[in-house]
């Protein structure tokens, strides 16, 4: 009756945007939203006792913060301390040096999670990646891509082998997936510009025996291994980029939310409340918005390119604010 959520992911409507409760409970009652007791409940409702108790959740003060208010946790700052595990090889900032080890420094996040767990599966063969950070969890490994993927990188130099010039037009194929001149725009795909030139070809060359990817089967089957030197000394002669808009705090991140989500001053507000909301909800709604569970086009081009990471930090961030 006071308005907080009486169990984890049940959201708090204490002082919470009248508006913005109508139009959930009409979403529920209309179908639009999915939970199946919702749906049943505000199908018996008529309008007016939908506005009613809107208007009554909407009255009540702001619950102080209580236990489970979480001090906000940086997905940036988490992957920072795991990268400690990495730096041997790769660098603390993911600027490897050494030949024949990849840059991680601007690579993309999603690739670097998936390569990862790659090496943990035994799909890719190198020994020593098979024992590194095997018990972190999926969200440790998206917060150590997250800070890797922040990182400026710096070119590793010429291939010693191979002529960039031969092997420009080769790499025309590859551009769809790797972007122009081989920095990725997209997160699932790695970028290979000024990439170390050993590891380049090790990879390309792993797609004839061990690793399995249909497209690029297909292509460096059709490679002889002069053809792999020029496109290796074309994408190693190129400058490398971080990866597009990765956000450095939780600040940045929330501060984008804020602008709808924050202003206490327009009353009329659709968007709801988000300080001192319950955690697990907060997560679980903006994963829904993400995965396209739950209709909102602003909200799910908003959440598209966010990692569950990405999602739990600002989850962590709000529910650690104070309600007002």
């Amino acid at each position: 009756m006071d308005g907080k959520g009486t169990a984890p992911a049940i959201p708090n409507l204490a002082a919470q945007r009248e508006r913005y409760l109508v139009n959930a409970l009409t979403e529920y009652k209309d179908g639009k939203r999915p939970h199946a007791a919702l749906k049943d409940m505000a199908s018996h409702m008529t309008d007016a006792e939908l506005r009613n108790v809107a208007a009554y959740y909407a009255s009540l003060p702001a619950l102080p913060a209580g236990a489970r208010g979480l001090p906000p946790a940086s997905a940036h700052d988490q992957g920072k301390k795991l990268a400690a595990a990495c730096a041997k090889c790769h660098g603390e900032d993911g600027n490897a040096k050494t030949p024949g080890i990849p840059t991680l420094a601007g690579q993309q996040p999603h690739y670097l999670v998936a390569a990862i767990e790659e090496y943990h599966q035994g799909d890719r063969g190198t020994a020593s990646m098979k024992s590194i950070m095997r018990d972190s969890s999926r969200l440790e490994l998206e917060q150590l891509a997250l800070y890797f993927a922040s990182q400026k990188p710096v070119s590793r130099g010429p291939a010693r082998n191979g002529d960039a010039s031969a092997g420009e037009p080769l790499s025309a194929v590859c551009g769809g997936c790797h972007g122009a001149r081989g920095v990725s725009t997209d997160a699932a795909t790695p970028s290979l510009a000024g990439q170390d030139a050993q590891y380049l070809i090790r990879s390309i060359k792993s797609y004839r025996t061990t690793r399995r990817n249909w497209s690029m089967q297909r292509f460096v089957g059709g490679l002889g291994d002069k053809d792999i030197d020029n496109i290796v000394a074309y994408y190693t002669s190129q400058k490398p980029q971080p990866a597009d808009a990765i956000p450095s705090s939780t600040q940045e991140l929330a501060a984008k939310c804020d602008r709808c989500h924050g202003d206490e001053t327009n009353p009329s507000m659709v968007a709801p409340k988000m300080a001192g909301q319950d955690k697990d909800y907060l997560v679980m709604a903006l994963r829904a918005y993400r995965d396209d569970r739950r209709e909102s086009s602003t909200m799910h081009k908003m959440t598209t390119p966010y990692s569950n990471a990405i999602i739990d930090s600002i989850a962590s961030w709000y529910a650690s604010q104070p309600a007002k």
